[in-house]
């Protein structure tokens, strides 16, 4: 534990918080889009173009973190923006604020990632990268089984009166913007040379990124076009007859596995490398995809979701730490958020991709597709040689 700063307890508790407020709602989320009248395909399109809209704007406002060689301003401000957009979404139920809602959320996460990463990055050495982004993303989960907990209570006392949710959920989101008052910008991080920046220009780190970034990004990319949204795993233990409780019940457990999975999955990637870690991720994944396709009673389902959460804890926060060990420091926001850009595109095809084939030929096919693809790019990371030893 002395390789964790005080900074990267602050932006761990401020995650953890909004995380809290997020995650409240993304279990319940599926449930209401339904109860005010989506369809699933309607559901793949939103999901598909919030997390599009949150890439695109993790490439510009990384790169503009870089430019003025600045991380604090663009944390604050994204968090806050995040803890608005909650009561939009239970107040209105017309499907443009839905969006709007949605979008702003999603704006919020696009406009911190980068500078936060980066400061975290800041935070470690190549040694250490693992173990810091573990951390964080254990503290950052842990929000993610309080808040669906809160969620769970809530609606046994108050069934399917999913609005009020969204109102309380601002409370812990404004909390974190709070907490990141407390961060310090760091003086030496200022870049002397000022360029413009613009949603298309922040994709031309990709250009001089160096050879092992852009093998590294491209395997991740493939592995995002089938990497639908988590509410298709939701939907399908909905579908499997389960009641609202019990599928808000294994996200719960979902998450506290990913919690309590990704700081000692941090370590053992410092000690065994990176890059294994990541493929052992992802050749989990492709068994929980594939055994989703099969899964009829409440122990699979239980199961599968556990293997999931060591699946997260092992990629999550280790596809980060490597990035920020290929490129230099002085990039770190940029190449974060170029990848988080690129990934986005990936992320609406998937959710959209995955809305239409759940819809014309049946939840199995979508979840064998992904399990497929999912292996064949575990088998491409096996023989990518990366030239950073650290890896």
């Amino acid at each position: 534990m002395k390789k964790i700063t005080k900074a990267v307890w602050i932006l761990s508790f401020i995650s953890l918080f909004t995380d809290v407020s997020s995650e409240m709602l993304y279990p319940i989320m599926p449930l209401y889009l339904k109860s005010i009248g989506f369809s699933v395909v309607l559901i793949g399109v939103l999901e598909g173009f919030a997390e599009a809209i949150a890439g695109l704007s993790k490439g510009y406002f990384g790169k503009l973190s870089d430019l003025n060689g600045k991380r604090v301003p663009f944390v604050q401000f994204g968090y806050l923006l995040s803890a608005i957009s909650k009561p939009i979404m239970g107040f209105f139920t017309f499907p443009f604020w839905i969006f709007l809602s949605r979008t702003m959320d999603r704006l919020g996460k696009g406009i911190r990632t980068g500078a936060r990463d980066a400061l975290l990055s800041d935070e470690a050495t190549p040694e250490t990268k693992g173990t810091v982004f573990g951390f964080h993303r254990s503290m950052d989960t842990l929000g993610a089984v309080l808040g669906p907990t809160f969620a769970l209570i809530f609606l046994h006392f108050y069934p399917e009166n999913y609005s009020v949710l969204f109102f309380i959920a601002a409370i812990p989101g404004l909390s974190a913007f709070l907490i990141s008052g407390l961060l310090k910008e760091k003086k030496k991080e200022k870049l002397v040379i000022k360029e413009n920046s613009n949603f298309l220009s922040s994709f031309l780190y990709w250009k001089n990124a160096p050879i092992s970034y852009k093998k590294l990004v491209i395997g991740l990319l493939v592995f995002g076009l089938v990497n639908s949204s988590d509410l298709f795993l939701l939907l399908m233990v909905k579908a499997k007859g389960l009641e609202d409780s019990q599928v808000i019940g294994i996200y719960i457990f979902y998450n506290l596995v990913y919690a309590l999975f990704s700081l000692p999955a941090g370590i053992l990637a410092d000690k065994v490398g990176l890059k294994p870690s990541l493929v052992f991720g992802l050749f989990v994944f492709a068994f929980v995809y594939g055994g989703m396709a099969f899964a009829e009673d409440t122990i699979h389902f239980y199961s599968l979701f556990f293997l999931y959460g060591i699946h997260a804890a092992s990629t999550e926060g280790i596809s980060k730490a490597l990035i920020t060990n290929i490129i230099p420091k002085t990039d770190s926001a940029s190449a974060i958020g170029t990848f988080a850009g690129l990934n986005s595109i990936a992320a609406l095809i998937a959710s959209n991709l995955g809305g239409l084939i759940w819809f014309y030929s049946g939840p199995k096919s979508m979840f064998l597709m992904t399990a497929l693809v999912s292996i064949t790019v575990s088998f491409y990371f096996i023989r990518l040689t990366l030239k950073n030893s650290e890896i």
